[in-house]
């Protein structure tokens, strides 16, 4: 884990921006290192991504929405009409976002000047036309919306489905590399972790990880990884005892080995009113 200012490695830059408003977004910037070229995803602050972009001598040439909620895509026009930036995003999402130029389907590359490749996933749950970026880089980066927050997972009350969530995870996000980085949508990693306290009080991790971060600054936000996450993030302990024996004081009547199905969908349950 680390608190980056700017991620960098051989081919990508990301930027990450902190929007500093009630929903705790983040925004980024995904920068070919040759050529300037940037991605902005979610650009919600339209004004910090593109006053960013100038600072640093960007050319802002495409946007992708995550899925189709309003504080992911509320600074789609004003980014475009700047840059002339053309606007990706899943494709369903079509009569949800407005003048979408490309429709991302699974296993689409998205490609950002001549050094960065971004693998499209179709990751139905906090939508049904919801899309994560896997970047083909070392180590791999997964800009995952609200689908996977750290130490978290992403509701389903507008628009999404809790069984397609716990798929999307079991599916593909367990099958990801370790050292994948995670990049959310939203900071919510404090709350997050206090979650899985709840749940787990004895997760040594996950209390070094909140000592951490609760006072951090969120311009230098914590970057985790898969590996961590796996540690400290409860909607991936599906079979930790500790998990399961505060879920069923919870829930009385959960099998006595229950399935990691519904381990999940009773702690998604469970989030939405903790």
């Amino acid at each position: 884990m680390f608190f980056p200012e700017l991620s960098v490695n051989a081919a990508m830059i990301v930027e990450q921006i902190w929007t500093g408003n009630a929903w705790r977004n983040f925004n980024y910037l995904i920068v070919c290192t040759e050529s300037g070229e940037a991605l902005a995803v979610d650009p919600l602050d339209h004004e910090k991504c593109l006053r960013t972009a100038k600072q640093r001598g960007w050319d802002i040439t495409q946007v992708l929405n995550t899925h189709e909620h309003g504080d992911h895509t509320g600074g789609n026009a004003q980014v475009i009409a700047a840059t002339g930036a053309r606007l990706l995003a899943h494709s369903n999402a079509r009569r949800m976002i407005p003048n979408i130029d490309v429709g991302l389907g699974a296993g689409d590359v998205v490609k950002v000047g001549r050094t960065v490749e971004l693998e499209a996933l179709d990751t139905p749950g906090h939508t049904m036309s919801h899309i994560c970026l896997l970047s083909h880089s070392d180590p791999p980066a997964l800009f995952c919306g609200d689908t996977l927050f750290n130490a978290g997972a992403g509701n389903c009350h507008n628009g999404g489905h809790p069984e397609e969530l716990y798929t999307t995870f079991a599916r593909q996000l367990t099958r990801l590399p370790d050292t994948t980085q995670v990049y959310p949508g939203h900071d919510y990693i404090a709350n997050n972790l206090a979650f899985t306290l709840d749940r787990e009080p004895d997760n040594e991790a996950a209390k070094s990880l909140l000592a951490a971060v609760e006072q951090q600054d969120p311009e230098r936000a914590l970057v985790t990884n898969l590996a961590l996450e796996k540690e400290v993030n409860t909607f991936f302990r599906l079979h930790s005892p500790g998990v399961i024996a505060a879920l069923r004081r919870e829930f009385p009547d959960l099998p006595d080995a229950p399935d990691e199905k519904t381990v999940f969908l009773k702690l998604r349950e469970l989030r939405n009113r903790w």
